[in-house]
């Protein structure tokens, strides 16, 4: 009996770990460097509250909209206007690359791979499966990189630099026209017009509840914008959904802040280390896209982003960076590990087929958008 609770147990402390490997990762990096740097009143300006408070807001509205079933209804009414395979995974990607722009990369992959899944089971075009999540994982990471919401990292430099709106999409616009591009031509090459069908499928609307979603989603818009106080935001969103739709409260990624939260300890320590700052400093001034793009391969985007803006003012190419760097090994990004375990659940023992095609179908976008901007660097 206690051999049986003994494993229950480590059964369970596996899938805790499993399931939050990066903020795990991310609170024994603040504790060692803590360690280096012992606590004091400087802790207090490690962290950008106003982003804390915007990725909170977002996330919490978009649950709610979710838990109505708003951008499923939504994306279900646009496919089942396609009756071939390739119109409609066209479909699926460009949907999921514009609600990485509306909602964050995170979330639109939480919200349109189910979907894909299901227009490609219901259907019988599983064949398409690895490729169609593969694409749609790479339309939110790069898609996100117009808006300031679209990735968490965006959010964090947009508010760290005092980006202007303008100036950040003049700087998002190249990479971003390139990826669309090379993702719509992948798509052409590698889905052939197969016909199918996929069924109605009505579902219930509240449009009650869908206006007043929206308009809360428009406030935590105007707060990434500037437009409102963030404090504002941080009393009235919460306050509206604890009447309204408590379960979206809970829902929040709250893993995701804690990452944060932990990653600004991190970065705030590493920059009161001389030798660090002196080693990152040196890197950041050979090239600040490259070393960016090849952080985001081994630590992640988001707390490359966190790390290096303690080093450079640069924040044109670190924004480049942060965002192609998006794409490559599975870590590069934290929702490519969300695509990851979505197929590996919904296709047991296929998972090595699928990161054997992710890393490729990823290198080959990280190549062609790194050198395009490297050649774009040298002739301007």
């Amino acid at each position: 009996m206690k051999e049986l609770e003994l494993s229950g147990r480590r059964a369970r402390l596996h899938r805790f770990v499993r399931k939050n490997t990066v903020v795990l990762i991310a609170f024994l990096a603040a504790v060692i460097t803590s360690v280096i740097v012992p606590p004091d009143d400087a802790y207090l300006d490690y962290f950008d509250y106003k982003t804390l408070t915007c990725l909170f807001c977002v996330l919490a509205v978009v649950c709610a909209l979710k838990n109505i079933n708003f951008f499923y209804m939504l994306a279900h009414k646009i496919v089942c206007l396609f009756k071939n395979a390739r119109a409609a995974i066209l479909a699926l990607v460009y949907i999921t690359f514009i609600g990485s722009m509306l909602i964050a990369n995170d979330m639109a992959l939480l919200t349109f791979l189910p979907l894909g899944y299901f227009v490609l089971t219901s259907t019988g075009k599983q064949k398409y499966m690895a490729f169609t999540f593969i694409m749609q994982n790479i339309a939110a990471n790069l898609g996100g990189m117009l808006t300031p919401f679209g990735n968490p990292q965006n959010l964090y430099l947009y508010t760290k630099f005092n980006i202007p709106n303008l100036e950040f999409m003049q700087i998002m616009l190249l990479p971003f026209l390139l990826s669309v591009a090379i993702i719509t031509i992948c798509c052409l090459i590698f889905v052939k017009k197969d016909a199918l069908e996929i069924g109605e499928g009505e579902m219930e609307t509240n449009p009650r509840r869908i206006a007043i979603y929206m308009i809360l989603f428009a406030l935590s818009i105007a707060i990434v914008f500037r437009g409102i106080p963030y404090q504002i935001g941080l009393i009235i969103i919460p306050l509206a959904l604890l009447f309204l739709d408590r379960k979206a409260l809970r829902m929040v990624d709250y893993s995701l802040l804690l990452t944060f939260v932990f990653f600004f300890v991190f970065a705030g320590n590493m920059a009161r280390i001389g030798a660090v700052r002196e080693l990152f400093s040196f890197l950041l001034d050979k090239s600040t896209l490259l070393f960016s793009i090849l952080s985001c391969q081994i630590i992640s985007n988001v707390p490359s982003a966190i790390l290096l803006s303690q080093f450079t003012n640069n924040y044109a190419e670190l924004l480049l960076g942060v965002n192609i760097g998006g794409v490559g090994t599975l870590i590069a990004s934290l929702a490519s590990l969300i695509t990851y375990n979505e197929y590996s659940k919904n296709n047991p023992g296929k998972s090595g087929y699928y990161l054997g095609l992710f890393t490729l179908f990823n290198v080959g976008f990280l190549v062609i958008l790194t050198g395009t901007m490297l050649l774009v660097q040298m002739f301007a």
